[in-house]
């Protein structure tokens, strides 16, 4: 499979690039700047995902496009965020019938809690934490009216640390997944791994989903 990986220079976007090509898939990695990206030898290029046109550009002859684009740093740290779904969608609807399939990186701040409310409304969250989620939040209610496009955001754990692929992990819909002891938690090359396990075999579009162990 053809694949394009924007933001493939992010923690996320760089074990998507690493479990795409460890599965012999064709991953463009696309950035803003080239010259910074530090990865695996494989093609590079320049891309602006706030640019409908850089979109179809690069999404142009590929099967996949993954947006692991994330909120931006500093002060209006979500700014990125909203503003990337439209672009990307704008840009995919250029190729018409040819448009490739769409997997969006999405936040766990929407997702469910065991009391029944979304997370971002713990008081445990952090105002920069909140303000990334909801961004995140606003894409995918946006994302959500997209009819004509096969689309899919995949909503990370509360928590994505450093660590093991270990190959394992759960699925839910619109839940917070958490361990028996209370922890949200998946280690990068895990979420990377439920990602492209999504590529390879489709099972959620036009819908969110999560992973977690």
């Amino acid at each position: 499979m053809q694949v394009a990986v924007i933001g493939a220079n992010g923690a996320i976007g760089r074990c998507v690039v690493t479990e795409a090509l460890a599965r012999e898939h064709r991953v463009t990695a696309v950035v803003r700047r080239p010259a910074e990206y530090q990865g695996l030898a494989i093609s590079v290029e320049r891309g602006d995902v706030l640019d409908p046109e850089d979109v179809a550009r690069v999404a142009e002859g590929r099967q996949a496009v993954v947006s692991a684009v994330g909120g931006g740093d500093g002060p209006g740290r979500g700014r990125l965020v909203e503003p990337a779904a439209h672009a990307l969608v704008a840009g995919l609807r250029r190729l018409g019938d040819a448009a490739p399939r769409l997997l969006v990186v999405g936040s766990a701040g929407s997702l469910l809690t065991a009391s029944g409310t979304p997370l971002w409304d713990e008081p445990s969250v952090p105002p920069r934490q909140f303000e990334l989620m909801r961004a995140h939040g606003r894409a995918l209610d946006y994302l959500r009216t997209v009819r004509d496009l096969d689309w899919t955001v995949l909503s990370p754990p509360r928590n994505l640390l450093p660590g093991e692929r270990t190959g394992s992990y759960r699925l839910a819909a619109d839940t917070l997944l958490t361990t028996p002891d209370g922890l949200s938690t998946l280690s990068l090359p895990d979420f990377a791994t439920a990602l492209v396990d999504e590529l390879e075999h489709p099972a959620h579009h036009g819908e969110r989903f999560t992973c977690g162990y």
